[in-house]
C-alpha cells in the first residue's frame, strides 16, 4: 500500500506547512514516508508544489503524471496546471480561491470565468470550497491550509485522527497550535 498526495499553491499560502503535516502525520503512524516540494518563485506570488509518499516503501516523493491519489489545490488556476498528476478516479480538494498572476494584472493574459466548470468536467471527484473564505470566518486567513488538511484527514483513512492532530501541533509554533486545531478540525468536519 502505497498513498500519493501533490500539493499545489501559490507562494505564501501555506502548502509547504501543509505537506509537512501530512508527512509527519504518515511517519507517526508508522508508514515510511518521502516528501518534497517545488518554490522557484514562491516569494513572488509564483507555483509552489510539494509532493508525499507513504506507504509500505516509499522510496522516491516524485509523483510521475497520473500518479497522484490526491491532488489538494489552494488554488483553483494551479489545480488545473496540476490535473495531469491525478490519477483516474483520484480525489481532487480544491479551494475556490483566484489569486491573480501578474501576467494577468500587467494584461498580458486573461484569467478564466469559467474555472468551475473547467474543474467539474477535469475531477469527477470534486471537493471544491473556498477555504480562505472558511479560514476567514475563523478569524485568520492564514489557516486556509490547515482546513484544507483537515479535509484531506478524512479522506485519508490510513492515519488515524489523534496522529493527525498530533501532527498539526508538532509542525505549528506553540502560539498558533490552538487555532490550528480548531481550523483542521473544521476542516475535518466539512
Amino acid at each position: 500500500m502505497n498513498v500519493s498526495v501533490l500539493l499545489t499553491g501559490v507562494g505564501g499560502q501555506g502548502i509547504l506547512l501543509a505537506a509537512k503535516i501530512i508527512a509527519l502525520a504518515a511517519k507517526e503512524a508508522g508508514w515510511s514516508v518521502c516528501s518534497n516540494e517545488t518554490h522557484g518563485m514562491a516569494q513572488r506570488g509564483g507555483s509552489v508544489r510539494a509532493q508525499i509518499k507513504f506507504g509500505d516503501a516509499a522510496h522516491s516523493p516524485l509523483i510521475m503524471e497520473g500518479g497522484a491519489d490526491v491532488l489538494a489545490a489552494l488554488e483553483h488556476i494551479e489545480a488545473l496546471r496540476c490535473a495531469h498528476y491525478l490519477k483516474r478516479g483520484g480525489l481532487a480538494v480544491v479551494s475556490a480561491q483566484s489569486l491573480v498572476p501578474v501576467t494577468v494584472s500587467s494584461g498580458a493574459a486573461e484569467y478564466p470565468g469559467d474555472v468551475p466548470e473547467r474543474l467539474a468536467r477535469v475531477f469527477p471527484r470534486l471537493v471544491y470550497r473556498d477555504y480562505a473564505a472558511d479560514a476567514a470566518g475563523l478569524g485568520d486567513a492564514r489557516l486556509a491550509n490547515t482546513i484544507m488538511v483537515g479535509v484531506l484527514s478524512a479522506e485519508i483513512k490510513q492515519i488515524p485522527y489523534e496522529t493527525w492532530r498530533r501532527a498539526v501541533e508538532l509542525s505549528v509554533k506553540k502560539d498558533f497550535a490552538e487555532r490550528n486545531l480548531a481550523a483542521f478540525d473544521f476542516g475535518r468536519g466539512l
